[in-house]
């Protein structure tokens, strides 16, 4: 009986945590758990970014001076993107806020900052504050798809606006700090339970852990998969708001579907949605923002 109060009690406490902390998410129209404040994660952004660039070192392209003729397209292409979605970002925080939405807009105050990082990693992200990084490993996968990184994989920049869209969206949307919040949430309820279990047997006592454990461990990937649709949606209302082609954006994912032979965990062992899926996704979503995007920007070809 006494364990069953302590559980109680505890559980009664994180359920007032999680809903005093809770905020209108403007791109889903739901209300979600969020425990780190905007200028929190801003700061964490800043700090992280930092920390990356100082390890990276000789490797961020054009940091104090370009190496190279190939360097400095790479980071002009990657900063001209940036500043197209950048503006797309207000815009859209903006036309959220006309429509009644009940949030604090952030593209306006992000200390918006670009770098292309020498790297064979097929990456990109954009931290808490606007502050993004593309490794050049990456280009070629938007680019030419051949194996190599070279300043053709440049010449169509609509499948990269695609990637940094979707990495800016995870930001707008305050994913990280979500994903933080929801993590330390598990954390503590799991540390609940196990003040509650103080005097069980050692083996069940351990049993019953193990079982939190991997309960949590589960609910955090599906939240994280959550996130990661939502950015690409994000991402491709960003994208046609500064006129890139979103037709590009299923073949983007399938070509990444194919990086490392394609072997990947099922998908509901994953942080991620499959390639396969996000592609599907996107065909689902096309005809939406071919729509919005011939209206605003022409007619596609």
């Amino acid at each position: 009986m006494g364990r069953g109060v302590i559980i109680l009690v505890a559980l009664a406490g994180l359920a007032v945590y999680y809903f005093s902390n809770r905020e209108v998410n403007p791109f889903s129209g739901e209300r979600e758990f969020n425990a780190i404040s905007v200028s929190d994660a801003r700061a964490l952004g800043e700090q992280s970014y930092v920390q990356i660039l100082q390890q990276e070192g000789g490797n961020v392209l054009c940091l104090e001076r370009c190496q190279s003729d190939a360097a400095e397209e790479a980071v002009s292409t990657v900063r001209e993107i940036g500043a197209r979605l950048q503006q797309a970002a207000i815009d859209y925080e903006n036309d959220l806020r006309a429509e009644g939405w009940d949030f604090t807009p952030v593209a306006r105050e992000f200390a918006w900052t670009y770098n292309v990082i020498q790297s064979d990693q097929p990456n990109a992200f954009c931290l808490p504050g606007g502050y993004v990084a593309v490794y050049t490993g990456i280009m070629d996968v938007t680019g030419n798809f051949d194996g190599e990184v070279t300043l053709g994989d440049l010449d169509d920049p609509d499948k990269l606006a695609v990637v940094m869209g979707h990495e800016i969206g995870h930001a707008l949307a305050h994913h990280g700090a979500k994903r933080m919040s929801q993590g330390q949430l598990a954390q503590l309820g799991v540390a609940a339970v196990g003040v509650g279990l103080g005097d069980m047997d050692v083996g069940q006592r351990q049993m019953v852990m193990q079982a939190m454990g991997v309960a949590a461990q589960g609910g955090l990937m599906a939240f994280s998969r959550k996130h990661e649709t939502e950015a690409d949606r994000i991402g491709l209302e960003l994208l046609v708001r500064a006129c890139y082609d979103p037709r590009e954006a299923p073949d983007l994912w399938e070509r990444m579907g194919q990086l490392g032979g394609g072997q990947r965990p099922p998908e509901w062992l994953s942080t991620h949605p499959a390639s396969a899926t996000r592609a599907a996704n996107f065909r689902e979503w096309m005809p939406e923002y071919i729509e919005k995007y011939e209206a605003r920007c022409g007619a596609l070809d």
